[in-house]
């Protein structure tokens, strides 16, 4: 089986935050291949500002370049909208049954979980490798089952410091791969 790491973002944009990560759990975990899954809608979240799914998947492949520890996924952005997690692992088991999928999370994200459609069938059937957030104490979640607490490091750069950066006129072409700062730029991207 090959032990696949299901990383979820709207990636709007793709960022160094997000690489680090997955390639921290590729290089210190267990985890063979991550997988970015681009996501069309969380259903957790408001769409402002929200590139289209074809912009934010080509930056993803930007950013991964050829790396083989990676894969740019369009899998939610062809299952109907909006994109429920357990939707999306129960379509992949039976897509790929050679691979063993697992979540990548950021420990903000346990906050919200008992929201998360089906969370309790989600939290028996698939393992979550959580990374620390800032402002998250992650010993509330001890007894959280079926968790993987990574000691990736802790990057406090969001996609809306990115955002809000470029409409502030900063230049942040070291927060983002010099491929997705060059897509951003030439397209103008988050400027107004």
């Amino acid at each position: 089986m090959i032990k696949t790491g299901l990383f979820f973002g709207s990636f709007n944009p793709v960022h160094i935050g997000h690489l680090a990560i997955a390639n921290y759990m590729v290089e210190f975990t267990d985890i063979d291949q991550v997988w970015f899954v681009v996501s069309g809608q969380n259903p957790l979240k408001k769409r402002k500002s929200l590139l289209a799914d074809y912009h934010r998947l080509a930056l993803v492949k930007e950013a991964i370049d050829d790396d083989h520890r990676f894969k740019a996924s369009d899998v939610e952005l062809k299952l109907p909208k909006p994109s429920y997690t357990i939707d999306t692992i129960t379509y992949l088991k039976e897509k790929y049954p050679e691979r063993e999928f697992v979540i990548i999370m950021g420990s903000d994200g346990l906050t919200t979980f008992d929201k998360w459609k089906n969370y309790k069938l989600l939290e028996k059937s698939v393992c979550r490798y959580v990374y620390p957030r800032p402002g998250v104490d992650l010993q509330s979640f001890d007894n959280y089952p079926n968790c993987i607490f990574t000691n990736a490091p802790m990057i406090d750069i969001s996609s809306s410091f990115i955002r809000e950066s470029i409409k502030n006129k900063k230049d942040v072409r070291f927060f983002l791969h010099e491929k997705v700062y060059k897509y951003i730029s030439e397209m103008h991207f988050f400027e107004k």
